[in-house]
């Protein structure tokens, strides 16, 4: 069983990672200090377990579950902390299983047992389940892999059929998110310029006419103007206004 190790403590990743070799449960394939690097490592190495720590700088690791929960083969996800607060009593609900620090060998020997009987339906259910919180990154999977992208670098979301495109200056990402979902989730950092659009605040750089006549916004680092809807027109002026 490959297992990847994922606390922002270097000594709580080597305590893990000799408990694991004096269980012999399965080989430690990577670790990582924060939740993007543990994106990436499982990734990689197709982990199949992941000890992930809760409060980490930047991603954190609930934030890291849900991306995980969204790979073709997601990985049984076993959170560890060094807080007993209200977070886990969802966690205990809706992870593989939780542990609290410091991590006794018994409780780390029964959650990898548990971890390994689970099949791939039931740990992307159980990742899909963890709160939502505001995320830092947006991601997709592509070609098998897990795209990453942070949300400071979105210039736009856009609602196409029944697909939302995420603009970034690399390129773009589909994601399964509704738009008024991410409207809602990232308020104040993004603006609804569209029944079909929203616009990276931190990215406007003028609101201007096309050739044709109708309203549009640009955006630094990339060519596509998004056009404002003449129903929207009015609060967008007043949003960039009280921003300039």
């Amino acid at each position: 069983m490959k297992i990847v190790v994922v606390d922002d403590e270097p000594l709580a990743r080597a305590r893990l990672k000799a408990l694991i070799a004096e269980i012999g449960a399965g080989e430690v394939v990577a670790e990582a200090g924060n939740g993007a690097d543990a994106v990436a490592a499982v990734a990689a190495h197709g982990a199949q377990v992941v000890l992930l720590d809760i409060r980490m700088p930047g991603m954190d690791g609930m934030e890291a579950a849900r991306h995980l929960a969204a790979l073709p083969a997601p990985p049984a996800v076993i959170f560890t902390t060094a807080y007993d607060d209200h977070a886990l009593a969802a966690f205990e609900a809706n992870a593989v299983d939780y542990l609290l620090k410091p991590i006794r060998r018994e409780r780390l020997e029964a959650a990898l047992g548990k971890a390994r009987g689970l099949s791939g339906a039931q740990l992307r259910a159980l990742g899909a389940a963890v709160p939502a919180g505001v995320r830092t990154h947006v991601s997709a999977s592509l070609h098998g892999n897990l795209k990453l992208v942070p949300v400071d670098e979105v210039r736009f979301f856009r609602a196409e059929h029944k697909y939302v495109t995420a603009r970034h200056p690399g390129g773009e990402l589909v994601l399964d998110d509704a738009l008024s979902v991410l409207e809602e989730e990232f308020e104040g950092r993004f603006l609804r310029v569209h029944r079909n659009a929203l616009v990276g605040l931190a990215h406007v750089r003028a609101l201007e006419r096309d050739s044709q006549g109708r309203p549009c916004v640009r955006l630094d680092a990339v060519d596509e103007r998004i056009e404002v809807s003449r129903r929207m027109l009015a609060q967008v002026r007043r949003v960039l206004r009280a921003r300039a």
